[in-house]
């Protein structure tokens, strides 16, 4: 049943992605002939709206077919009113944009449906004081719950994190121990240190780790806006770094996963209840949004490249190179879709 789960959450998500391409279509007055979620052999449809909406063989993704556009044939162009070729470029960027910021937004009212669940976090409680560091210096100790610094409060150990890296000069740590409050002042030192890319950076640090004990957050309406809206903006650039790390090397080709691992992660969420399904889904809905955004001609991106290339000359990419860019986009798309697979059925037979 989990897997099954798992194919729905793709498919609520590939569907919203394709709503969002075809809301701003019909905004435009674009029409558009087909809506499908999935590939291949048309398992099921209806007509409605005008257009034939339909469930395919293939759940690897979806696709709203525009009168005027095919990804499989460029030089296929309509000049008719209700043509996407007839639409200025401006507002075909905006009906090509339209898909992955409707994923932005299905994953930030995930966030937000999470926030208000109370989410659990790491608390803001010491578990360990490196020996000769900054903060055994200071006087920090195992057990002090840090509940501000500079008197910014402190709810949880990221904020207590991201307020030593990015902190200049000396900090004022409000801390509680046994039961009583003391002030504290520690001077973070940069010092040599890991992402998670296993890159070496340099940062501040004062030497202190976390207890493991996790805590609810109590978020209200208002507070769980901000939330949503930091956890979206996370995320999206952790995608992006990734896919950076990946093209330049740091991060090695075995990485990367396909749609298997996609389903085999949001199958094994489901077993640890609607919060972790919430959570992995808000994820993958910002990967597509992301990976959409990529300038690979066969995807939205791509498509964004050639309409601002019109734009700025004046004039669209002749139909060979369109044809050529195109095919040559579908070739890697379909090489790293290849090799997300190989690394998927590699890792279930380790």
């Amino acid at each position: 049943m989990s897997w099954i789960a798992a194919l729905l959450v793709l498919s609520v998500l590939i569907f919203f992605h394709e709503l969002g391409h075809y809301t701003a279509a019909r905004l435009f007055g674009v029409y558009v002939e087909v809506f499908s979620i999935g590939f291949g052999k048309k398992l099921a449809s209806f007509r409605w709206l005008n257009t034939d909406w339909q469930i395919s063989a293939i759940p690897l993704g979806g696709y709203v077919k525009m009168k005027g556009q095919d990804d499989l044939d460029p030089g296929a162009i309509s000049n008719d009113n209700d043509s996407y070729n007839s639409k200025k470029p401006w507002q075909r960027i905006i009906i090509l944009l339209a898909g992955p910021l409707a994923n932005f937004v299905l994953a930030w009212i995930f966030f937000y449906a999470i926030a208000l669940g109370g989410p659990q976090t790491l608390s803001p409680v010491i578990g360990n004081v490196l020996k000769d560091s900054p903060a055994y210096s200071a006087g920090l100790q195992k057990g002090d719950r840090v509940l501000s610094i500079n008197n910014e409060k402190i709810l949880e150990w990221n904020d207590l994190s991201d307020k030593i890296k990015n902190s200049v000069g000396t900090l004022t740590l409000t801390v509680e121990r046994n039961n009583t409050l003391q002030e504290i002042y520690v001077s973070p030192k940069i010092t040599e240190s890991q992402n998670m890319f296993k890159e070496k950076i340099y940062k501040p640090m004062v030497g202190i780790a976390p207890s493991g004990i996790t805590q609810r957050l109590e978020l209200n309406p208002i507070t769980a806006l901000s939330y949503a809206s930091k956890e979206t903006y996370s995320s999206s650039l952790l995608i992006f770094q990734s896919v950076q790390k990946l093209l330049t090397g740091v991060v090695p080709a075995k990485e990367v996963g396909g749609v298997v691992s996609i389903v085999k992660i949001t199958a094994d969420a489901t077993a640890y209840g609607w919060m972790s399904l919430l959570f992995f889904s808000a994820l993958i809905s910002v990967n597509l949004g992301v990976l959409n955004l990529l300038p690979i001609p066969a995807l939205d991106g791509g498509h964004i490249m050639f309409n601002l290339y019109e734009i700025i000359r004046r004039k669209a990419p002749s139909e060979a190179v369109m044809t050529q860019l195109t095919i040559g986009g579908w070739v890697l798309l379909l090489g790293l879709m290849s090799l997300g697979l190989y690394n998927d059925i590699t890792r279930l037979m380790q």
